[in-house]
């Protein structure tokens, strides 16, 4: 199965997805991960005014096969948690690019998704797989 993903999104090595959004940025899981890990049951996230740190643990997804912890691809502070997807956890599996996205993060340094992989390196880094 080959995959694709937003142009505007960046990813870290871990899978999870950040968007630019003015000066917040959207945090989500992308479809490869959500595919890798199958039919999803629980996701657990941090409370709005939660602070994280770039590649700290925010919190997992529980599937039938396993559960993953997900780490934040930037630091900043939660302001929106998905309150949809932690009481259906198959939106996630739905759309991860879109209804399926995780957190909403005030960032400390927008110069950290610099440090991202652009959609077309992460592209051909899953479809290699």
């Amino acid at each position: 199965m080959a995959f694709s993903f937003p142009e505007q999104f960046r990813f870290a090595d871990s899978h999870e997805y950040a968007h630019q959004e003015g000066e917040l940025v959207r945090l989500g899981i992308s479809a490869f991960a959500v595919d890798q890990l199958g039919d999803i049951v629980f996701v657990d996230l941090p409370e709005v005014g939660t602070s994280i740190n770039q590649g700290s643990s925010f919190g997992s997804v529980e599937s039938v096969k396993a559960v993953e912890e997900m780490y934040s691809p930037i630091s900043g502070e939660v302001v929106q948690r998905n309150e949809s997807v932690l009481a259906s956890p198959e939106a996630l599996q739905d759309d991860p690019h879109g209804a399926g996205w995780l957190l909403v993060m005030r960032p400390i340094d927008l110069s950290q998704l610099e440090q991202l992989m652009d959609s077309k390196v992460y592209t051909n880094k899953v479809n290699a797989k």
